[in-house]
């Protein structure tokens, strides 16, 4: 081993330990900001918490829809004949590859068909998806940001279809009977829900970063 002398050994290690502090505050961080928000999306949708609207007056009550009646599931499809593009593809395990053609375009929230089932995804813009993620359209008297919401309450893996790997049929998911606010509390609850992931995303951000520094580091002293 080629060592440095002992007081640079502990300026170094002094050094990294406030790096590897930080980190784990910002681990810290995000693991609180991702409890509170379980938490409060508990009570939300358990309407244990209620919104008001601009005139502080009480939205009307939740209504029980079958989620067939406040949008469609469409399927998506293969894509390997398609030319190379700027159009992103998405599978259950996120983004594949670009394509130069779209499937749709919009918001919409993607739900796993078949493998992971568990793990809706927020899609935006022009997109494509293959078979393995069913993505939402036709949106009525519902909003995609709080379907996309709603959707991580669902106890997906209730509604499986397969002995094997896990899957869903769009008869299935149509037919899931969920309590729905008004068009307008929807918005509120979206919008409050939203912030809190624009915390978690920048902390995470900041965690990278760190991480990245801190990689970065060890690497230009010990080469």
């Amino acid at each position: 081993l080629c060592l440095p002398p002992l007081a640079e050994q502990k300026k170094i290690a002094s050094f990294l330990s406030s790096v590897d502090k930080k980190i784990n505050l910002l681990t810290k961080k995000k693991a609180l900001l991702e409890t509170y928000k379980k938490g409060v999306m508990q009570k939300i949708f358990s309407q244990e918490i209620r919104f008001k609207d601009e005139e502080g007056n009480d939205f009307p009550d939740w209504e029980e829809k079958q989620l067939g009646e406040i949008l469609s599931i469409a399927s998506g499809r293969d894509y390997k004949n398609l030319g190379k593009g700027d159009i992103p593809v998405y599978g259950t395990g996120g983004l594949m590859t670009r394509v130069d053609k779209y499937l749709y375009e919009g918001d919409s929230v993607g739900i796993g068909r078949k493998g992971t089932i568990d793990k809706p995804v927020m899609l935006r813009g022009k997109f494509w998806t293959v078979d393995t993620l069913f993505y939402t359209h036709n949106f009525i008297n519902s909003t995609p940001k709080f379907v996309f919401y709603l959707f991580q309450r669902i106890a997906w893996y209730r509604y499986n279809e397969a002995s094997g790997v896990p899957s869903l049929s769009k008869k299935t998911i149509e037919k899931i009977l969920k309590p729905f606010p008004s068009y307008r509390e929807q918005y509120k609850i979206a919008d409050f829900l939203s912030s809190i992931d624009k915390k978690i995303e920048q902390v995470d951000f900041q965690l990278d970063r760190n991480k990245e520094f801190k990689k970065g580091l060890l690497q230009q002293m010990f080469v």
